[in-house]
């Protein structure tokens, strides 16, 4: 039992400790100057990171731009005609695809297929992984526009710029975290292969298929970006996406700390 408090007071002084730097990097990445690369894509996207949107425009364009995330994520209606297939998994039906790219354009991440044994590795990386990217990096900016609207610097005539600030929170927040946190899930036994399907014979004398794919740079960005759709049917409570103690609580430390910084972000 004491075990467990150590645990839980651990768990809650490095989330005390770590929250309000993370919310001081957030501010100091939307502050950041310019990068050369930042300016490039700029100039190949036709993006003016220096012209302020009213809260109309903003909001605008955050429907356009999760339109086309739905739309892209859709397309897993095709994935029997798409590379990194080695199941051969069919396409999904119309139904099931509508369901899953309204759910992870959202955010709301409601799964209602085991992906494992539905999704291709192309389906899972370039369609899901994707998208969990960019729903997280959209409440970021719901976040700047609402913090910069009460703010004294700012009104709701001048909210910033959506796409400066959904570039800059997936190229400076969630990209890096994700990168990191994936090495460390990687070194903890979270698989990441693109090898098909294992089949293995059990104690009893039957044949057991056991899923693989690239679990670990999905599962940080999904709980980086509290997005909750797994890899695998039954989530973090499968072995290959949550093997140990310290994975477990790397996973739920990840999950916590981008809401927690939100809390102590600020515009001046």
């Amino acid at each position: 039992m004491v075990t467990e408090w150590i645990q839980l007071l651990i768990f809650l002084f490095a989330l005390l400790i770590f929250s309000p730097l993370f919310g001081l990097g957030l501010y100091k990445v939307y502050l950041y100057k310019t990068s050369g690369f930042e300016k490039f894509l700029y100039k190949i996207c036709g993006i003016d990171p220096n012209r302020n949107m009213d809260w109309k425009e903003y909001a605008l364009s955050l429907l356009v731009f999760n339109f086309f995330g739905f739309y892209y994520c859709f397309n897993s209606i095709f994935q029997n005609y798409l590379p990194l297939n080695p199941e051969n998994f069919p396409g999904l039906v119309w139904d099931l695809a509508f369901n899953t790219a309204v759910s992870f354009t959202t955010n709301t991440n409601w799964q209602a297929y085991s992906g494992e044994s539905t999704l291709s590795f192309f389906s899972q990386m370039a369609g899901l992984t994707t998208q969990n990217f960019l729903s997280a990096t959209t409440g970021l900016c719901v976040l700047l526009a609402l913090s910069r609207g009460i703010s004294v610097n700012y009104n709701v005539f001048a909210l910033g710029n959506f796409w400066k600030d959904m570039i800059r929170g997936t190229l400076y927040v969630l990209l890096p975290l994700s990168f990191i946190f994936a090495l460390f899930l990687v070194g903890f036994g979270v698989v990441q292969t693109f090898s098909e399907s294992v089949s293995a014979i059990t104690l009893e004398g039957n044949t057991q298929i056991i899923p693989l794919g690239p679990v670990a740079s999905q599962v940080a960005i999904k709980q980086l970006g509290t997005n909750g759709g797994g890899y695998f049917g039954v989530n973090a409570s499968h072995p290959f996406e949550n093997p140990s103690p310290i994975s477990n609580f790397l996973q739920m430390f990840s999950i916590l700390i981008l809401p927690g910084a939100c809390v102590f972000y600020t515009e001046e």
